[in-house]
């Protein structure tokens, strides 16, 4: 059975990000090679044995008048946080739903019965 994008993604980029900030190796690192000036590229077997490309971007923010650089990185995060929060509130809700459903549905079915 094949695995699915997301989470073949995910374990992609959760590779790359741990080889760049945790491993002290520094031998992992030659693999990355120079796509430009703003790109670094890797080449990595994915979790269904499919070899991959991966992009590393380096992203500069504009400079801003209404806030620092600290605080647009933290509105960042603040925003991104929101997002998770509420898509998992989201998913709880669909869940929650799906067994109201399959309850009256249960419940109807031996009425009929």
């Amino acid at each position: 059975m094949e695995i699915s994008k997301t989470v073949v993604d995910q374990a992609l980029r959760t590779s790359v990000f741990e080889n760049l900030f945790c491993d002290l190796d520094t031998n992992a690192r030659k693999d990355y090679v120079k796509i430009n000036d703003r790109q670094y590229g890797v080449i990595l077997t994915d979790l269904n044995g499919v070899e991959r490309y991966v992009r590393i971007g380096a992203i500069v923010a504009e400079v801003r008048k209404d806030m620092t650089a600290q605080e647009l990185m933290q509105s960042e995060i603040d925003a991104y946080n929101a997002k998770q929060e509420a898509k998992a509130e989201k998913a709880k809700a669909k869940a929650e739903k799906i067994a109201e459903d399959k309850a009256r549905r249960e419940a109807a079915k031996e009425k009929s019965e």
